[in-house]
């Protein structure tokens, strides 16, 4: 994605003070939302973790982490975390959560691979959330009703902000459309994976893309997802794989598909193997994540991460994602943008 200059782009909240409000309302209430939707505990999180353990998230496997040595722990190496999605389920095995509860934390994360444009950022802040689940909850009915829950989540938290800045007019349909990855491509061969989610959200504007990560009919992958944490490989009821998904939005300020939240079932020991083996990456089982795994001492879970500043962008109307967060951007990129009216934070 290059960056998206809108035409004629106005900040529906006129100021930075009415910004800043309105930034603090989606995030208090959007939290309260999910927490009461999915019996949620907030916890606290770390912003390290120590390399060669397996418990960061490898996103694509090519990124690389913000690594440095521990000067009081024998300059033993730790990093900055891509995300929690692994540290979550040693954490409800710590606290011996029960099924149909779980937790949910602030993540605040540096990814400096990112192309930086109007939606990303080396800064990644996100509500990552799980919640343990029973063994016969590893199905697509189930993810389809936990997805429900959460847009549901955020559709109250649209509409209230609606009664606080009348500016804000909700958009958002009554329902989202699930759609499995292969599904999209038959639906629109011709088109690349970012072609067909933007024909199929500016169609539905609330759309789950299932199976993500996995092998389509035509060889290639939606979008890449790490071995060790989604279940991609395990088939559903739909007849396809993939117990995992994207929320988009339709996002009318830019005009395209946006991504609101990466989710699924986790993986249990049998498509951990399965998918450690698609990869190449068995000897990450020696690793204390895996080797828990698949040893049977983590409980079987669905999680994932909703981006806040993503959502607060989305729900405030905004058009760069630096007008929700403070992060670094190319001289060049912020002049463009004040030139337009969007005021880079």
């Amino acid at each position: 994605m290059t960056l998206i200059i809108p035409h004629a782009y106005k900040n529906l909240l006129g100021s930075v003070e009415n910004t800043e409000k309105a930034i603090k309302s989606v995030k208090d209430m959007f939290q309260s939302n999910l927490s009461a939707q999915l019996a949620l505990l907030r916890v606290t999180a770390p912003m390290v973790v120590l390399s060669g353990t397996g418990i960061n998230d490898d996103l694509n496997g090519v990124e690389r982490p913000v690594r440095f040595p521990v000067r009081g722990m024998q300059e033993r190496p730790a990093e900055v975390v891509h995300s929690l999605a692994k540290w979550k389920r040693l954490k409800l095995a710590e606290m011996h959560v029960a099924p149909g509860r779980g937790i949910y934390t602030d993540m605040n994360a540096l990814r400096p691979d990112e192309d930086l444009d109007n939606l990303h950022s080396i800064y990644v802040d996100q509500w990552d959330w799980e919640k343990v689940i029973r063994e016969e909850d590893r199905n697509l009915a189930f993810l389809q009703r936990t997805v429900r829950r959460i847009y549901e989540a955020i559709k109250v938290t649209e509409n209230k902000l609606y009664v606080e800045f009348p500016q804000l007019v909700p958009e958002l349909p009554d329902e989202i459309f699930f759609i499995h990855s292969e599904e999209l491509l038959r639906r629109y061969p011709g088109l690349t994976p970012k072609e067909r989610e933007n024909a199929i959200v500016r169609e539905k504007k609330a759309v789950f893309i299932i199976g993500i990560g996995g092998v389509l009919s035509d060889g290639t992958v939606h979008d890449g997802r790490a071995a060790d944490y989604d279940d991609w490989s395990t088939p559903n009821e739909a007849g396809y794989a993939g117990l995992n998904g994207d929320i988009l939005l339709w996002n009318s300020v830019l005009d395209c598909a946006f991504e609101v939240s990466s989710m699924g079932v986790r993986v249990d020991p049998a498509a951990l193997e399965r998918q450690l083996a698609l990869r190449g990456q068995e000897w990450k089982k020696e690793l204390l994540f895996h080797s828990k795994l698949l040893s049977g001492a983590l409980p079987p879970c669905i999680g994932g991460g909703i981006g806040q500043s993503r959502l607060c962008m989305f729900l405030l109307r905004k058009a760069h994602i630096g007008e929700i967060q403070s992060s670094l951007w190319p001289e060049d990129m912020r002049a463009r943008c004040h030139a337009s009216g969007i005021e880079l934070v």
